[in-house]
């Protein structure tokens, strides 16, 4: 089993960044591929992007890719979401989830069985 807290949420103007993490505790963190969503106001939790156990694999939603990038340093137990060119639309309670199963992550939110409380970030237009 495993523990997620995140941080790093907050308030931004358009065009700023912002980067999150994930501490995780318990298990072998690298045991773990990791993934972050979002949840908007009114709307269904949705993926950001996704990482494999040692870090050689991510994957996007095509509406970030280009402008988030997700790492991991497995020796600080620690999973990260940088977070450049921000818009308005991406305002959003962010999660990290963890995945004990498979090795490459997925985008899909039911594949993950730890998660973590959320952070909040606010972008202003």
């Amino acid at each position: 089993q495993v523990q997620l807290v995140e941080s790093g949420g907050g308030l931004v103007q358009a065009g700023g960044s912002l980067r999150l993490s994930c501490a995780a505790s318990g298990r072998t963190f690298s045991s773990y591929a990791m993934g972050w969503f979002r949840q908007a106001p009114g709307k269904e939790r949705e993926f950001v992007a996704t990482i494999s156990r040692s870090g050689g694999y991510t994957g996007y939603a095509d509406s970030v890719k280009g402008r988030f990038t997700i790492s991991r340093d497995n020796a600080k137990n620690t999973v990260y979401l940088q977070m450049n060119s921000l818009k308005p639309e991406d305002t959003a309670v962010y999660y990290c989830a963890a995945d004990e199963f498979r090795l490459y992550g997925s985008n899909w939110s039911a594949n993950y069985d730890y998660w973590g409380q959320g952070t909040q970030v606010t972008v202003s237009s």
